[in-house]
């Protein structure tokens, strides 16, 4: 039955350890997981900032173009006024179109000796009196440049018009700048820059989208489009410049991290946003997540394998030992009987030692009593009927209960007073009372008081104190160390054996004997 017992604790052994290594196993994914995200979701931070960086600077790098542009326009009018500048807008017109320079120049002013408005666009004609008011936005700027720009509606285009003016002679005025297409605009920014993984676009203080890679929100205010709020363009307050956050592109329709940043020229304020998506990231970390699954998966299904292999193997020689251990344990069995009734043999003859020798004792204590106290030698006679009672049946275990030892040493010592009067001193401390229900071998206080009678001196000069300690673990006796040295004593160790055998019997620690000074001390443990 123990045998099963053990085969049965055996395999219940392998499912819970194979049940804590796939335990083990999902908590290790499931930790590498949020590690794995964590770092992919950091790298791929610092990518989205570096790609917001470039992409920035891209925009902004056409701007400062366009910004270049009107400036060598403004040094050619203001050097000549109105001697050439008609074959200067001719000319800087022909090389935007061959430099893909998107802003196109344009003049207007009005002929004082014709009368008539010269002009080579009509987007002149909200310069007129008469067009002013028209349906069009002025961009508010606070840049040093000398160039203002509103954006305009034409045949359902919108166009970005910057413009400057210079006085001439005759009072009137020659009204010159540059004009974008926001559509051509739009398609320009396509071109130039095609990253697949983020998209940007401009608006202007007023919140007016002037690129856009949807050209259904040019022209359009993003704080109506968007979730945009001015606190998001507030970048003073940030160390990097820019405010960064995550949200809903317009666009896309996904999940996207947004940057927002100023951009400023000498001739444009306004706002640069580049939105980078977030799905591209959630692929990559993904894709390492499905691996590292395949890869666990794998060395899980290895790891079972090789361990159910391995139990296989240890489970066959574990029956082989187990069959040899169960014809040794029924040999060791049997040697343990034998060795019990051996030592219950030994002990019984000890303690049918005991009565005799105790009689013999008491016998020869009598003896010296009627030659020194007749009257003692009366008393001590009825005290050792008394007590002798309790060693007629002596008990079967070799151990009593220790309230019944303390009741008899106490008679026992009643009966060493009639002999020895003030010669001897007596006393009994019971620390703790629950140490009673304990028990301890038979006539083991009365093997040790008497010890210690035959071993001292005891006169009235020097009486013999001996005082029983009751205590959780153990009873101490103790007594004051006045050895004989004129004779010696006969039958010394035969109490001191008969305990140390019972003790070892029920398997606990001998009596310890020790010399303290003035003092013999004999510790009895006690027993269950």
């Amino acid at each position: 039955m123990n045998n099963n017992f053990k085969h049965i604790i055996s395999q219940k052994s392998m499912y819970i350890a194979i049940l804590s290594a796939c335990l083990i196993a999902v908590a290790a994914f499931a930790v590498l997981s949020v590690l794995i995200t964590h770092d992919s979701r950091k790298n791929n931070e610092e990518f989205a900032r570096k790609t917001f960086v470039r992409k920035y600077e891209t925009v902004e790098n056409e701007f400062r173009n366009i910004e270049d542009y009107q400036y060598l326009l403004r040094a050619l009018i203001q050097k000549d006024g109105l001697k050439n500048y008609k074959e200067y807008s001719s000319v800087l017109n022909e090389m935007n179109r061959k430099r893909n320079l998107l802003p196109y120049s344009w003049y207007s002013y009005d002929n004082p000796v014709t009368g008539a408005s010269e002009s080579n666009s009509p987007l002149s004609e909200v310069f007129r009196k008469k067009e002013k008011g028209e349906n069009y936005i002025k961009i508010k700027n606070s840049g040093p440049g000398h160039f203002s720009d509103f954006l305009i509606t034409r045949k359902d285009s919108i166009y970005w018009v910057s413009y400057d003016s210079l006085a001439l002679p005759n009072k009137n005025r020659l009204y010159y700048g540059s004009a974008v297409s926001l559509d051509d605009l739009h398609q320009y920014f396509i071109n130039i820059d095609k990253t697949p993984n983020n998209y940007a676009y401009v608006f202007t203080k007023e919140g007016i989208c002037i690129t856009h890679p949807d050209q259904k929100y040019l022209g359009k205010n993003i704080f109506d489009f968007t979730d945009i709020t001015p606190k998001d363009t507030i970048t003073s307050t940030t160390k990097s410049g820019y405010t960064e956050g995550s949200t809903i592109s317009e666009y896309l329709k996904l999940e996207v991290t947004r940057f927002i940043k100023p951009l400023k020229t000498d001739n444009f304020e306004g706002y640069a946003v580049v939105n980078h998506v977030n799905f591209l990231i959630d692929e990559s970390v993904n894709k390492t997540k499905t691996y590292t699954v395949y890869i666990f998966l794998a060395a899980l299904f290895l790891i079972v394998t090789v361990f159910i292999l391995f139990h296989r193997a240890t489970q066959l020689a574990y029956l082989e030992k187990e069959k040899i251990q169960t014809e040794k344990n029924v040999l060791l069995v049997e040697n343990e009987k034998m060795h019990r009734e051996e030592a219950l043999n030994q002990l019984q003859q000890l303690k049918n030692n005991i009565n005799p020798h105790f009689l013999f004792n008491s016998l020869n204590s009598l003896y010296m009593l009627i030659g020194i106290n007749k009257e003692n030698a009366q008393r001590f006679t009825m005290n050792l009927s008394k007590i002798y009672r309790y060693l007629i049946v002596p008990p079967k275990e070799n151990i009593v209960p220790v309230a019944q030892e303390i009741k008899f040493i106490q008679q026992y010592m009643e009966l060493l007073k009639s002999r020895f009067d003030e010669e001897l001193v007596f006393d009994m401390v019971i620390f703790n009372p629950k140490s009673l229900e304990k028990k301890i071998p038979y006539l083991s206080l009365q093997m040790v008081v008497e010890n210690a009678i035959k071993h001292n001196v005891a006169t009235i000069d020097h009486p013999l104190n001996i005082m029983i300690t009751v205590e959780e673990e153990g009873i101490t006796v103790k007594n004051t160390w006045q050895p004989k040295t004129d004779e010696s004593v006969q039958g010394a160790k035969f109490g001191i054996d008969y305990l140390n055998q019972v003790y070892d019997y029920f398997k606990k620690n001998s009596v310890n004997i020790s010399v303290d000074g003035e003092y013999f001390i004999c510790f009895l443990p006690l027993l269950e």
